[in-house]
């Protein structure tokens, strides 16, 4: 019989820098858990926070159609490379982000030679071309393509947004490209994805999309609901509605650009209020830490349905909120904080009963 001092206990960890696990392994029995980078983030500390929290991975900016293909068949592959590869080196999934947009989009792909506009069977073969280049080039490596970015319009009372896109070829667009996308790379899934998609009025409309393409059988297989929220919003009853509603088609749902703005967001204001603190304070924080339990507490409710949530970036220390919609402001939109270190949001998404 071994005495009590012959038995080695090894003691659990207490801290966040002794416990190894991170977002992936909490989430393991769920969905995957992401998060969107640029090459600043695939070396030292960032790069060591990723590896440990993440097993999917975003191209911030690098695989949208501006910055890969600035000139008709000239592309750009350096910084969409180095993500796909420090993806595979770590043996890291890939979200593709994305194929057709409104923004991002450079102005030769809508004008001929002549200066003039193509017409819309122009437009559709150079959206074809550039699919094929894309999708092609990273076939096999990249699980899901946001393929349709934000197609609905801001106006309730229209339906379609009057893009360019829009304005040359209709509808078609959006059925071409999802077309185009599953001949590419017939194992990739598909997306469409949108904000405020939890918002009642332009829910409807997103369902209203996302049914017709079902019905016309186009090659459609998830809808991104982009989770640039707040404090106020959503609520539990409008996050339970869409997830419900969208999955009702037989769509996946993936959180693909999850932050949660500590002011209110009011997307038509791009200046900085003067009575307005930009600081982030224990209540601010208390705040923001029950809002992200409530959202990944109905999303666990649903893994059946949900496939991924996506972090957009890895920290405080950058937030694409500290530009927009008010330019200059900090913002404090993640689970880390600006020295990369957890914050009372973190806890709150991972201490859980399974």
């Amino acid at each position: 019989m071994l005495s009590i001092a012959s038995c080695k206990i090894t003691p659990k960890p207490t801290t966040y820098q002794q416990d190894s696990k991170g977002l992936k392994d909490f989430y393991k029995d769920y969905f995957s858990m992401g998060v969107a980078v640029g090459p600043r983030n695939l070396s030292g500390d960032e790069a060591t926070l990723i590896k440990r929290h993440y097993n999917s991975i975003t191209a911030e900016n690098a695989m949208k159609m501006g910055p890969l293909q600035p000139r008709e068949g000239y592309f750009f592959w350096r910084d969409a490379d180095s993500i796909v590869n420090f993806a595979t080196r770590n043996n890291i999934k890939v979200r593709g982000h994305n194929l057709c947009w409104h923004e991002q989009t450079p102005n030769w792909i809508f004008t001929g030679k002549d200066g003039k506009q193509v017409s819309k069977e122009v437009l559709l073969q150079r959206l074809k071309d550039h699919i094929f280049a894309v999708a092609g080039r990273y076939k096999g490596k990249i699980y899901a393509w946001d393929v349709v970015n934000e197609a609905i319009d801001d106006n309730p009372n229209n339906f379609l947004r009057n893009s360019k896109w829009f304005e040359i070829c209709g509808i078609d667009f959006i059925i071409k490209a999802f077309e185009y996308a599953h001949e590419a790379d017939p194992n990739a899934k598909l997306f469409y994805n949108d904000y405020n998609t939890e918002r009642p009025e332009k829910r409807e409309r997103i369902y209203k999309l996302l049914k017709l393409l079902k019905e016309q059988g186009v090659p459609i297989h998830g809808v991104g609901l982009q989770a640039h929220w707040s404090l106020e919003e959503p609520t539990e009853q409008e996050l339970r509605k869409a997830i419900t509603q969208y999955a009702s088609l037989g769509l996946e749902i993936q959180f693909t650009e999850v932050d949660l703005s500590i002011y209110k967001w009011e997307k038509e204001r791009r200046e900085k209020r003067v009575d307005e603190s930009d600081a982030f304070t224990a209540e601010l924080e208390e705040q923001q830490a029950k809002q992200y339990e409530m959202v990944f507490r109905v999303m666990r409710e649903y893994k059946n349905v949900v496939s991924n949530v996506t972090f957009w970036n890895v920290s405080d220390r950058y937030t694409w909120l500290d530009q927009y919609p008010v330019r200059g402001r900090k913002n404090y939109p993640l689970l880390f904080d600006t020295q990369l270190k957890p914050k009372k949001a973190y806890w709150s998404v991972i201490n859980f009963k399974k």
